[in-house]
């Protein structure tokens, strides 16, 4: 299974961007997708999370501002991001816990990493 994440880029504070990040390989499917962050100097942390069942959450720095989303049929999820602070300025992972069919008759449930996608936020 691979995760694919794209969007990020350059852009000025209280602009815009939207990532996007799709699984593929062999799922049987996924349960939470998530975005995470990594500023340089800090340690990753959580930016926002969706279930398979659409429920979201959201650090406390992204609330009202950020939006994540998903697309099960197309194995996506997506994270619109407005407004954004030179404090946003970071590499971008996103994550999925994916179940996948080990043998015949066993599944399991493994947790997937993307690539990282840089965002940089101007003032």
């Amino acid at each position: 299974v691979q995760l694919q994440a794209s969007g990020g880029g350059l852009v000025q504070a209280g602009g815009s961007l939207r990532l996007s990040c799709t699984a593929s390989g062999s799922i049987v499917s996924i349960y939470n997708m998530g975005w995470y962050r990594q500023a340089p100097g800090k340690q990753r942390e959580l930016v926002a999370v969706v279930t398979n069942g659409a429920i979201t959450n959201y650090a406390d720095s992204v609330k009202g501002r950020f939006t994540i989303s998903r697309d099960n049929a197309k194995n996506t999820v997506y994270l619109q991001m407005n407004s954004l602070k030179p404090e946003d300025t970071a590499v971008y992972y996103c994550n999925a816990y994916v179940v996948i069919r080990d043998t015949p008759r066993r599944d399991s449930l493994r947790d997937y990493w993307g690539q990282g996608t840089l965002v940089t936020v101007s003032s």
